[in-house]
């Protein structure tokens, strides 16, 4: 698998085409509306416009594959969080079966803004947790937009150790702008409970598998982001905060969010090359929600082969393996010279520690080997 967009004929591209379009989509919108101005005249007098008509859904395809193939990271923003995006309930119904929901948290109650059960997906039985924004309002207030309170990461929490007894792996769906704010969660403990999730899940002795499908944003993509893999969809984003909580904070105004998303390097190419996450999961050309099953089967081919790629390994090297990912995440050292210097001080300070014993440099030693890396010339 690989991050290119998928292509689709012009076809089909221009019949998954009336979803909306974003405010970077104006080309598009105007070549639909003339689209439909010649179809409704051909209807009305009669004349073959079929020509004509093809010719600008070709047209309509192409400007939209090249729109997709280099987007901005505000427009990346935009996409993942367009309105007809597939939920997790959606790729529930596409590529789960015998779901089974398992509700609460055993302490308070039950947030319905993190969803959880046992499932099968692509053979495999897993135990599925994520997040569920809500479609309609009704739904979205129900499910707080996603933001989920500290109940729903304690659920999320003891689903996973039931699936850790039974030694299920886990599938993790991350979708949220952040856990919520509020005075009530504070309260009840939200910090210490993604804390306490981030801890767990790092020696849980089971497979964990993670992926962004549309928001991940802060703390409350963390609490349930500890993972094996962690794969992103193409036009996602993951981020330590919103682009425009960052401009708020920063700039004192959110109307710098669009800047705000070019300096957080939030999108899927960026955090692949900084090696925060381990792979792009490829969307359709125009996104997930113009072909949502299209990104479900990538999404369940993403899924299927993590797994299987996991339950050949041995517990302990998985333990090993997800400790050794975490404690050296973000590999944002871009020249050799700055990679042999930061060696070279790690060595430096075991060689402080070991020199008590005789059986290393002095610290004033360890030091001078620190400026001869820095002095050498790079590469």
């Amino acid at each position: 698998m690989n991050s290119n967009t998928t292509l689709t004929s012009p076809r089909d591209t221009l019949a998954a085409a009336n979803v909306g379009f974003l405010e970077f989509e104006a080309p598009l919108a105007r070549i639909h509306h003339d689209i439909e101005q010649m179809e409704r005249e051909a209807r009305v007098t009669g004349r073959d416009l079929s020509a004509d008509v093809e010719q600008q859904t070709s047209r309509f395809a192409q400007t939209l594959r090249k729109l997709y193939t280099s987007l901005a990271p505000w427009e990346t923003v935009q996409v993942a969080r367009h309105p007809k995006r597939p939920l997790l309930p959606d790729y529930i119904q596409r590529i789960c079966r015998d779901f089974c929901e398992l509700s609460g948290d055993r302490l308070y109650g039950n947030d319905h803004a993190i969803i959880t059960g046992f499932a099968r997906i692509g053979g495999h039985k897993v135990m599925l947790v994520g997040h569920n924004k809500g479609r309609d309002l009704k739904e979205r207030i129900k499910c707080n937009f996603g933001c989920a309170h500290p109940e729903g990461y304690r659920k999320a929490l003891a689903k996973m150790k039931l699936a850790e007894k039974f030694g299920l792996p886990i599938v993790c769906l991350i979708d949220t702008q952040g856990a919520y704010p509020g005075i009530g969660s504070e309260e009840r403990g939200i910090a210490s409970a993604i804390a306490v999730n981030m801890f767990e899940m790092s020696r849980l002795r089971t497979p964990i598998v993670c992926a962004v499908i549309g928001e991940g944003g802060s703390g409350g993509a963390l609490g349930i982001g500890v993972g094996d893999r962690v794969a992103m969809f193409q036009h996602s984003f993951y981020s330590v905060i919103s682009p425009e909580g960052c401009a708020a904070i920063l700039w004192k105004t959110g109307e710098k969010a669009k800047l705000a998303a070019e300096a957080l390097h939030l999108t899927a190419r960026s955090l692949k090359s900084l090696d925060i996450i381990d792979q792009i999961i490829p969307e359709p050309a125009g996104g997930a929600h113009r072909f949502p099953d299209t990104a479900s089967e990538n999404l369940e081919t993403y899924i299927s082969d993590a797994l299987r790629d996991l339950k050949r390994l041995k517990i302990e090297t998985i333990l090993k393996r997800r400790y050794d990912r975490f404690r050296h995440i973000g590999g944002f050292f871009t020249s050799p010279q700055e990679t042999q210097v930061l060696a070279a001080k790690s060595a430096a300070k075991a060689a402080v520690k070991r020199s008590g014993t005789g059986r290393a440099p002095s610290r004033l030693a360890a030091k001078r080997a620190v400026a001869e890396v820095v002095a050498a010339p790079a590469g």
